[in-house]
């Protein structure tokens, strides 16, 4: 299966400002909407459990599209779940991409954050990096991946310039070796 790493980030590198879980505060207009065109083409949508918390009051469930959360908690969410619509898992990213895969899907976007990311990462199972790049400083924030020891090897692909303040969308290739 092919799968997408999409997130935005200041320049920096943090995934979030300070302590704030809604990211929308602070993106432009345009990853925004880069952002939801992208999520509406995908049918299937990968995320932790932190990142399910801060988005569940935008996320439209349709049975177009699978959004998988993984948690190591699926049973709190049991009221919440719709088969094929939403549904929270937890295992190995391997495995549950391996069952996602036998259900037929080909392609997904991995929407992070860095626990999840990191194990992707980890399981070599990234196969492209989507990321805005956001004109700020924030210091303190979350990160891409966590403060561990990866050895990820890319290859830009391709830049492009959202707006006249400089935000950036860069998509690279993850090598796989």
């Amino acid at each position: 299966m092919k799968i997408i790493l999409l997130m935005v980030t200041s320049l920096d590198g943090k995934t979030t400002r300070w302590n704030e879980s809604r990211i929308f505060q602070w993106t432009s207009k345009e990853d925004q909407d880069n952002f939801s065109s992208l999520i509406k083409k995908k049918s299937l949508l990968i995320m932790g459990r932190k990142t399910f918390d801060a988005a569940k009051k935008m996320i439209k469930l349709s049975p177009k599209i699978l959004h998988v959360v993984f948690t190591t908690e699926p049973e709190k969410y049991l009221d919440l779940v719709v088969p094929g619509q939403l549904e929270f898992v937890n295992g190995s990213a391997i495995n549950i991409i391996n069952k996602l895969d036998d259900r037929g899907y080909k392609e997904a976007l991995l929407l992070g954050g860095e626990h999840l990311n990191t194990e992707f990462f980890k399981e070599k199972l990234v196969n492209e990096v989507w990321l805005t790049l956001e004109p700020y400083l924030f210091g303190i924030g979350n990160q891409l991946v966590l403060s561990e020891k990866l050895n990820i090897d890319l290859t830009l692909q391709s830049i492009t310039k959202l707006n006249k303040k400089g935000t950036l969308l860069l998509k690279y290739e993850a090598n796989k070796n």
